[in-house]
């Protein structure tokens, strides 16, 4: 069956709006359905159309071309009774997921762009993934496709591997993330019928009772998956067994920080080890504390969050410093260079930082979500849609030939991209009791309900060009509060505890007015939020105003790698220079001790229909003439925004942190990064 023909018939025609699939559950605060959020936005409405267009159907092509489908159809034959000892396991023991993390962004272009073709496509997909489930539910094609050789990941029998290599678990976690998906969009079971046929082969094998096998996943994500299962069919033992997942780590045999089972979960205060892992069991255990009550989850999630947003944070919002593991590092171990920044670990930064507003209601979680999410995760996937990161670097070499790369043998982030991105939408508003939340700003139409009222607003943005908001009531009436984020970075913190701080002297300001009135109540922030509480009516307006200027920003001393250097944002954005827009090595170049940060005049070009606009500044570059001595030549430093870089070649150099010392400019790209926290920079 040519199933990359099907699909590409399927996807032809049409424009698509998207949104994004949430918890609603327990949760103090409640997700708007992202169902409801209608997205017309410069900077958005491209990336959505492009994951429409491009990456899922790139997806499901690589799912076809690198045999994914295969070994289903492999599994499928030696379940009716072929022989199949003559195949050898190859790939991952998790490719299945990609499978399903491809449908499941698909399920959500479905919701709000039915499309039968499509539909039909996936149903096609589908009928081969459940010919490879065996009679009891298990479903794994890494052990059925040959019982007798299975992957060498995978061990002798059934979950003897599961806290290590085999992903048994792991492959569960994102089935039923796509099998609820999947159900939500198009009200079929095909899909759901099968992924609570696994759950429930998992939830007969694994658990507390003497006949049972005590057993973590060794690579989280069925905690989240599990409950969002006990959501869609209100079987409460797929919240026991997410609950008793959580519960057991760290009292199994498998006991090390790399996996995040070192200790109990209640008990750890530490973001360590595997960073993927990692924010997949902190989404996991905030799912499980709103649906259970179980407030000793929630008081490790905080702790755990403010030693990542203190001291193991890059600038870009990324987490993960180092390669080896993939892993977070220790507390201010953030080097540049070899920063890994693996582009799954943000997409779980997201889902934590969302899940930590859920609960708690402040602003500061948006404010990491923001960061992460226009640096370190658009990042991973270029502009267009074709061209991924793995890891996600904030310096670059010409000679290290990093560059965006059509897909992956390990492809978990590209296939990843595809689900996050069409769910974008659902992260702007939320609701609680008579409350509104507008917590992104991106030009939509949506219908929200609050205060038991429909009430249908209009947002009007250039964010991040520039920040200015308009935000009107179409249809609809009703007294409620509308609370309007002010980010962080208008307030002057980038960091609560001051990892980051801005090193200029600049005071940024904003208004917010009410039908041309400014808010009487400006400057006063509740949770970070401006708060206009009133009786809204069909046609009232309010205006939002953000100052938007170039930033200075430094690092705590501590972070040895961003010591005698500087970075640049500017609101969301957090810009680097790279060598297309500069005339000289720029790992060569010294900034001014009192740098000026200007908006430059005229756009840059990225690629194809996508053009940024710089900021320049002063600077000199460093060279040895032919008589030997060192010369310092004047020079413009243009930058761009973070993301954007990588879409011209790798022919030259990109940093994100700047040196503005000549000690840190004397430093070798490696050497400085690897230097000891000894004071060299001063304290």
């Amino acid at each position: 069956m040519n199933l990359t023909t099907t699909f590409k018939r399927a996807f032809c025609g049409g424009a698509l709006l998207f949104s994004a699939c949430v918890m609603q559950a327990q949760y103090p605060i409640t997700p708007v359905p992202f169902t409801a959020v209608k997205v017309n936005d410069s900077f958005w409405s491209p990336r959505l159309k492009a994951s429409r267009e491009v990456t899922i159907p790139l997806a499901f092509s690589k799912c076809e071309e690198t045999g994914r489908y295969r070994n289903f159809e492999i599994a499928a034959r030696q379940l009716s009774g072929e022989n199949t000892d003559d195949v050898k396991v190859e790939g991952f023991s998790f490719d299945d997921t990609d499978v399903y993390k491809t449908i499941e962004g698909a399920s959500y272009i479905l919701q709000t762009y039915p499309d039968k073709k499509l539909e039909a496509y996936i149903d096609s997909v589908l009928a081969i993934v459940a010919k490879g489930q065996e009679p009891d539910g298990y479903l794994y094609t890494a052990r059925t496709m040959n019982p007798k050789r299975p992957h060498h990941w995978a061990g002798g029998k059934r979950w003897e591997k599961v806290e290590e290599l085999s992903h048994e678990f792991y492959n569960l976690g994102h089935m039923l993330e796509a099998a609820c998906a999947h159900y939500q969009a198009t009200g079929k079971r095909n899909f759901l019928d099968i992924a609570i046929r696994y759950a429930d082969c998992v939830c007969k094998a694994i658990g507390p009772d003497a006949d049972q096998l005590h057993l973590v996943p060794g690579h989280q994500i069925a905690e989240m998956g599990l409950c969002k299962l006990y959501l869609v069919t209100g079987d409460r033992k797929y919240l026991d067994q997410a609950k008793y997942f959580l519960d057991m780590r760290g009292k199994t045999a498998r006991r090390d920080a790399y996996s995040q089972a070192h200790k109990p979960v209640i008990e750890q205060d530490e973001a360590v080890g595997h960073a993927v892992r990692a924010e997949y069991m902190y989404s996991g255990m905030a799912d499980v504390a709103a649906l259970t009550g179980d407030t000793s989850y929630v008081k490790a999630i905080d702790r755990i969050w403010q030693n990542i947003v203190d001291r193991k944070l890059y600038i870009t919002g990324g987490v993960g410093a180092r390669h080896a593991g993939e892993a977070f590092g220790d507390n201010y171990e953030l080097p540049n260079a070899s920063a890994y920044c693996e582009t799954c670990a943000q997409i779980g930064n997201v889902y934590t930082n969302y899940r930590l507003f859920l609960l708690h209601g402040f602003s500061v979680y948006y404010d990491i979500l923001e960061r992460t999410l226009y640096n370190a995760l658009i990042s991973g996937i270029s502009i267009h849609g074709d061209g991924f990161f793995y890891p996600n670097p904030l310096s670059c070499r010409e000679e290290q030939k990093y560059a965006r790369q059509p897909w992956f043998g390990c492809a978990c982030c590209p296939s990843n991209v595809c689900r996050f991105i069409p769910s974008l939408p659902g992260y702007v508003y939320a609701t609680s009791k008579d409350a509104l939340y507008v917590n992104l700003f991106m030009g939509n139409t949506a219908t929200v309900k609050v205060a038991g009222k429909n009430i249908t607003l209009q947002q009007e943005t250039r964010y991040p060009a520039d920040g200015d908001v308009r935000i009107t009531v179409k249809k609809g009436s009703g007294k409620f509060a509308m609370h309007i984020r002010v980010p962080s970075w208008v307030s002057g913190k980038i960091t609560p505890n001051n990892l980051y701080r801005y090193a200029d002297d600049k005071k940024l300001s904003y208004i917010i007015k009410v039908n041309g009135k400014v808010h009487e109540e400006i400057g006063t922030l509740i949770n970070g939020y401006t708060v206009l509480d009133r009786k809204w009516k069909k046609g009232d307006v309010v205006e939002v105003h953000f100052d938007m200027e170039p930033r200075l920003v430094v690092a705590d001393k501590k972070v040895a790698a961003d010591r005698g250097r500087v970075a640049v944002e500017r609101g969301p954005l957090v810009y680097c220079a790279e060598w297309p827009d500069n005339e000289a090595d720029i790992s060569t170049y010294l900034l001014n001790q009192k740098p000026e940060l200007r908006m430059g005049t005229k756009p840059v070009t990225i690629t194809d229909g996508h053009e940024v606009m710089p900021i320049t500044t002063q600077a000199q570059s460093l060279s040895y003439g032919a008589d030997g001595k060192l010369h310092a030549t004047d020079r413009i430093l243009t930058l761009i925004p973070y993301y954007a870089w990588d879409h011209r070649g790798q022919k030259g150099g990109m940093d994100v942190w700047l040196p503005i010392d000549v000690r840190a400019a004397s430093a070798t790209h490696t050497s400085a990064e690897k230097q000891a926290d000894n004071g060299f920079f001063g304290k």
